[in-house]
């Protein structure tokens, strides 16, 4: 018994422009657009783990996009709000509006994600403050297995793909580099912090979280985060996590609409430049590094870290290299296990 799926609102390829690999990531988000309860369940699990990794500062959420096979199909959902689409909403054309923004996927990913923030924020926070190197040796493996995997995204290698790719690799270790700030908490500059981090959330190799850090608001955010989900709800918390909201809001309708641009007509270079992002982060993940005696009695956001050598860290090292390669092997097997799937089973 076969069933019969309508497919709407799916951009336009260009055959002159788009490679194969975009044909393909097109057809694959198409073939999921209609939606089943198994997709949804696969769509909160990945909207759990981008909230899991959007916790952490250095990870981002979406190099996990990238990983689970879902960036094209949320990068064009979200560039899909725009003018036409306030005018159904305003219209009563709700089945209409329904299929034009994929909302069926985007909120099944919204909830994941929020679930994932919910619940994860804590304990991040606990493994970074306690088990900080076998926590960046875990997220090491798992980004440095990802961009093998992703690198399939690219059809066809050039030199205008490698110089995309260094310069995205010296983007992220740049960012990277970069001091953290002491923010104030100004609902102004909560806004921009918000607008500015968000645009990291959806860049694979720069992480939102990290971004936060640097602008000096992580803390603060992560606080209030912690106090919804405690139910301890007071007026200043709930319009400080609007204005957050907002500005999340401003700054991914503004910057989906480039990136989906890229994707669809750039394609292979937009994606180099991805995985340089992802490559020149892995540096901030290394899990060779310690806080400093000067700032290990400070709050996580103002703890500074040094890179040390093997026989300098006191732990053990062999630990530290089978949790990255436990954690590179799980994303592997993933990969294998995906591409053996049809894209009905995993959209």
């Amino acid at each position: 018994m076969s069933t019969k799926l309508t497919v709407t609102n799916i951009p336009e390829i260009d055959d002159c422009d788009t490679s194969a690999a975009t044909k393909s990531s097109v057809r694959r988000a198409a073939t999921g657009r209609a939606g089943t309860i198994t997709g949804d369940a696969v769509n909160v699990f990945r909207g759990f783990c981008m909230g899991a990794a959007d916790t952490v500062p250095g990870v981002s959420g979406g190099t996990v996009a990238l990983i689970l096979g879902h960036y094209d199909r949320l990068i064009a959902a979200i560039s899909h709000i725009d003018s036409d689409a306030v005018k159904m909403l305003a219209g009563g054309r709700f089945r209409a509006l329904f299929e034009k923004l994929d909302l069926r996927f985007l909120i099944a990913l919204a909830a994941g994600i929020v679930i994932g923030i919910g619940t994860l924020a804590g304990l991040m926070h606990w493994l970074l403050l306690h088990r900080m190197n076998e926590t960046m040796a875990v997220f090491f493996g798992l980004v440095l297995a990802s961009v093998w995997v992703v690198r399939r995204n690219v059809s066809k290698w050039t030199p205008g793909g490698y110089v995309a790719l260094i310069v995205g690799a010296a983007i992220a270790l740049a960012v990277s580099s970069i001091p953290a700030s002491n923010g104030d908490i100004h609902l102004l500059y909560l806004f921009l912090s918000a607008s500015i981090a968000i645009c990291a959330m959806i860049l694979p190799g720069i992480s939102g979280a990290f971004v936060l850090l640097l602008l000096g608001v992580y803390e603060p955010v992560i606080g209030m985060v912690k106090q919804f989900f405690k139910l301890d709800i007071e007026p200043l918390l709930l319009l400080r996590l609007t204005v957050f909201t907002l500005g999340c809001g401003f700054g991914l309708l503004a910057f989906s609409r480039l990136l989906n641009y890229l994707l669809r007509h750039h394609r292979d270079v937009t994606m180099a430049t991805l995985i340089g992002l992802m490559i020149g982060s892995v540096g901030r993940l290394w899990p060779l590094q310690v806080v400093t005696p000067e700032t290990a009695g400070l709050e996580l956001k103002f703890q500074e870290t040094v890179y040390v050598t093997p026989a300098q860290y006191d732990g053990s090292v062999i630990v530290l290299i089978a949790l990255a390669a436990i954690a590179g092997s799980v994303v592997l097997i993933a990969d294998l296990v995906t591409r053996r799937l049809t894209p009905e089973k995993i959209q």
